[in-house]
């Protein structure tokens, strides 16, 4: 629930506005010094002040340092300052500190209801646009806060600088074609084509033709002379996706060109110079498959001059939710859907989830969940998930490992729930803001920790 702080000394203002206000949760203070304590302990998004605070409440002096004080702590809280009828020049001078609006005495509950929850929705969308911008890494279309996909997008960032050849590791779906794209859009090659083919979806006797592209005549239906994918990345970069289904007959073409940066086309006898940055991605483990001669070794290490091993999202629990919500405004605009956010239901239920099919599963449960909803929040039930029992899930016996476990599952669902405030994710937990701070450092839970 939102959270509003009243700095007013009037008792009966308070009342009136503890009974008027709906939908929040509101607390008070009557000075300046109780009103910072509050607003260290709640953090509230939105604030109403009056500018006529003891010990000088004739004047707004005192009202006016504790709106500096305020913002200076807190600058994306939004302050409704409150005056007399006669007043307005302190009003304005506090809209020019910064105050996000201010408010005539006598109060009228409608209207300042209205202005209030206007605020808090403001605050609300504000907060959540920079929570996705924090989400995104140096790498721009990576998502993600956990250390996992940071580090991962750490290492793109330099390997993109730079023409090396990098093998993408990861389980179908994690997004290597998103980390590919990347690393080509933060290159000296941007301006240039990327040029994408997947080994594993084009049949063996077409695959070599589709690369390497073939000459007028090379074979029965070849009536032009038609590039290749490489040819066609030429200057850019070429992304072999599956590279660990390239039948091992076009692996030493494959090769040759690496080595010697030139092709023939199929039917073709004379050499094409081509100057591509190669990126390649599998799911497959290729160290074995080279055990198993069933991938060149010679291969094997010339694609991976340097790899980044981009983690399954069950390894990335703390993106789940960010994720989501990117998807969610994603798809909200293309669908024209109403919804605005996720159950606390549907939250659990993505949290507890093991993601099997990674990101792609998790952008199509929300793709029709976003059509499905009926009302402004997505369900549990709209994504098909439920929060059931991890029977896939390693038995552990040991007291303090199960409770070691269990609470470092309950601290990150409340801070997921509580939107990363760490004192709502304290009140939901029923501890205090030191108190979840010490167990944040006994489990080590520094993403969390680096985030607070």
């Amino acid at each position: 629930m939102d959270k509003i702080l009243v700095v007013d000394d009037d008792l009966g203002i308070q009342k009136q506005l503890k009974w008027a206000l709906s939908g929040v949760d509101v607390v008070f203070a009557a000075d300046r010094p109780s009103a910072i304590t509050q607003l260290r302990r709640f953090e509230p998004s939105v604030v109403t002040l009056d500018l006529g605070l003891p010990p000088d409440p004739a004047n707004a002096s005192e009202g006016l340092l504790a709106l500096k004080e305020i913002l200076s702590l807190a600058p994306s809280t939004k302050v409704i300052v409150v005056t007399g009828n006669d007043d307005k020049e302190h009003a304005l001078k506090a809209i020019a500190l910064g105050a996000y609006d201010y408010y005539q005495k006598p109060i009228d509950t409608d209207t300042i209801n209205l202005i209030i929850h206007r605020a808090i929705n403001l605050a609300n969308l504000e907060h959540e646009n920079l929570m996705l911008s924090r989400t995104n890494t140096a790498m721009g279309r990576i998502v993600g806060n956990s250390s996992a996909i940071q580090g991962a997008s750490r290492k793109a960032e330099k390997i993109a600088q730079t023409d090396i050849s990098v093998l993408l590791l990861g389980e179908s779906g994690t997004g290597k074609e998103v980390f590919a794209r990347s690393i080509h859009e933060h290159s000296a090659r941007a301006d240039k084509p990327f040029v994408a083919i997947n080994c594993a979806s084009i049949p063996e006797n077409l695959l070599e033709s589709e690369l390497f592209g073939y000459e007028k005549g090379a074979f029965t239906g070849a009536n032009k002379t038609t590039l290749g994918k490489i040819e066609t990345a030429q200057g850019g970069t070429l992304f072999l996706d599956e590279i660990g289904d390239m039948p091992l007959g076009l692996q030493a073409k494959m090769l040759r060109f690496l080595q010697e940066r030139v092709i023939e086309r199929v039917g073709g006898r004379s050499e094409i110079a081509v100057d591509v940055r190669v990126i390649c991605a599998t799911h497959r483990d290729l160290q074995s498959m080279v055990s198993g001669e069933t991938f060149r070794e010679d291969l094997y290490y010339r694609i991976g001059e340097i790899s980044i091993l981009i983690p399954p999202l069950r390894d990335r629990d703390d993106d789940v939710v960010l994720l989501a919500k990117t998807f969610l405004n994603q798809y909200r605009e293309e669908y024209s859907a109403k919804v605005k956010g996720f159950s606390e239901d549907a939250l659990s239920a993505m949290l507890s989830h093991k993601w099997p099919g990674n990101i792609r599963e998790l952008q199509n449960k929300l793709k029709s969940a976003v059509v499905l909803a009926e009302g402004s929040l997505v369900q549990a039930d709209d994504l098909g998930l439920f929060v059931t029992e991890d029977e896939t899930e390693e038995r552990v016996f040991n007291l303090r490992e199960v409770r070691e476990i269990a609470e470092s599952k309950a601290i990150r669902n409340a801070y997921h729930q509580a939107e990363q405030n760490i004192s709502k994710a304290a009140e939901l937990l029923g501890v205090t803001r030191p108190t979840l701070y010490s167990l944040i450092d006994k489990y080590r839970l520094d993403d969390l920790k680096n985030q607070a």
